[in-house]
């Protein structure tokens, strides 16, 4: 006979316990008994006031925004609806069946305050960090650096040109991401004013204006790339170790390059100071070829596994520098036809310095329609050309080798990023609500390895980790 279920709901009393619920295997248990946030009441209380109803409580925002980003769930407003239905999410946050789920209006202020003056979220990324590392995921040898661009949350027809001037509203009836550029835009002006260098490479020169600056939010890059329709865009940094993939700094950027040099450079200090690790390699692509980020990289022995940046090759046929031989003694290059190319020793913009050929040199010299169509030929250098011909000396090496295969890795973490986690497109606006999201999502991304390479699922109903 065919059983049929009754619709009543009539049952008064139920004896339900939240932990039976929760699968063994499940995702959340393996998290949960790697994750400490013990410190944060702590850490938390100056930025609260001693008077007043109590909060919500911060670990359980912080918890609620690791469900979304551990589980791609791309909303607040939706991270609250799946807790309120989803039992694993709910035991994950220590939240009882009865228990209201806080609105998801109260996590744009602890963000956007007492989570970004306590530097909350960096706090709980370097604490899972320091996990890998005790567990012995993190080899400190080989370290590997890129970035990716990711879309803006904004709508690309609203922009003006660069040059054009306009006139901003004032600052309190200005956006969020508004403001922060404003208040970037000062600091620019009076860093420019002192002739300081402001970490984009320029040395203090006057930077040029972007193409296209967006409305909605002024600090996203305008890209424009070939075959590509143009957008606005800002970079996820990662510094990652080569050993087993962990991410040990992340950081949100804008897109350019100046200031992905600058990044990697604060990321390797910022690992050393917290973690006490300095790479004997750091690989990277050309983007991180620049002189700049290569000697600095080896006055600290750290060995760039990076392909130099070099725009010397001429693409016409004629000779390119690589065919003139410098003569270090003498402080000359020695061109294919025999004749020497001196300097004034004049230094351009820092770190330039020309050589040039003697006007009768040139005019007699057969090799000229292959060398240039000017009256004489002239060449640069850079002031730190033997370290990029040491860097280039590398490329030839195994560990160079090595290094460009264990890249992957981090290539193999923004595709997660973007296919697993959906992150391929900032929700939030302006570069601090960009670094939050790429602390946060590195954070899931180290959580869920850590999780899935320490923690086995036990006979038992509950799961258990090694410590």
């Amino acid at each position: 006979m065919m059983g049929r279920r009754k619709g009543e709901q009539e049952q008064f009393f139920y004896s339900f316990h939240l932990d039976r619920v929760v699968p063994p295997d499940h995702l959340v248990r393996k998290i949960d008994g790697l994750l400490d946030l013990d410190w944060v009441h702590t850490e938390l209380a100056p930025y609260y006031s001693h008077t007043g109803r109590p909060s919500i409580d911060p670990v359980l925002m912080i918890r609620m925004l690791l469900v979304g980003y551990i589980f791609a769930i791309r909303s607040e407003r939706q991270i609250c609806a799946e807790i309120q239905v989803n039992l694993a999410y709910r035991w994950f946050c220590k939240l009882v069946i009865e228990d209201r789920i806080p609105d998801h209006s109260v996590f744009c202020r602890a963000r956007n305050e007492r989570f970004r003056e306590s530097d909350a979220l960096r706090r709980v990324f370097e604490g899972v960090v320091a996990m890998c590392i005790a567990a012995g995921l993190v080899g400190g040898e080989a370290f590997s650096i890129d970035a990716s661009l990711i879309k803006a949350d904004v709508n690309k027809t609203k922009r003006i040109p660069g040059v054009k001037p306009f006139s901003w509203p004032k600052a309190e009836e200005a956006s969020r991401a508004v403001r922060e550029y404003l208040v970037a835009l000062d600091a620019a002006r009076g860093q420019e004013d002192r002739g300081g260098d402001d970490g984009s490479g320029g040395g203090g020169q006057r930077r040029k204006p972007p193409k296209e600056v967006s409305l909605t939010d002024p600090q996203a890059t305008w890209v424009a790339r070939p075959g590509v329709d143009p957008f606005f865009a800002y970079d996820a940094n990662y510094l990652i170790d080569n050993k087993a993939g962990i991410i040990i700094d992340a950081a949100g950027s804008r897109a350019n390059r100046a200031v992905e040099i600058a990044v990697t450079q604060t990321m390797v200090e910022r690992v050393e100071r917290r973690f006490d690790l300095r790479p004997r390699r750091l690989a990277g692509d050309t983007a991180y070829g620049a002189v700049r980020l290569l000697k600095w990289l080896v006055d600290r022995n750290i060995a760039p596994h990076v392909p130099v940046w070099d725009k010397s090759a001429r693409p016409d046929g004629t000779y390119s520098r690589a065919d003139f031989v410098f003569d270090q003694e003498r402080n000359i290059y020695v061109c294919p036809g025999g004749a020497e190319l001196t300097s004034t020793g004049n230094i351009d913009q820092g770190h330039i310095v020309y050589y040039r050929a003697s006007k009768n040199d040139c005019s007699r010299c057969s090799l000229k329609p292959k060398c240039t169509t000017a009256t004489v030929r002239k060449l640069t250098r850079d002031l730190n050309e033997d370290v990029r011909d040491r860097v280039r000396a590398l490329a030839n090496t195994g560990a160079f080798e090595q290094s460009r295969r264990e890249r992957k890795k981090v290539e193999m973490r923004f595709a997660h990023m973007k296919r697993i986690l959906r992150l391929d497109r900032f929700r939030l606006r302006g570069l601090s609500g960009v670094r939050d999201e790429v602390l946060l999502t590195a954070t899931a991304q180290n959580l869920r390895r850590l999780a899935n390479l320490l923690c086995r699922a036990p006979p038992s109903r509950t799961a258990s980790c090694p410590a």
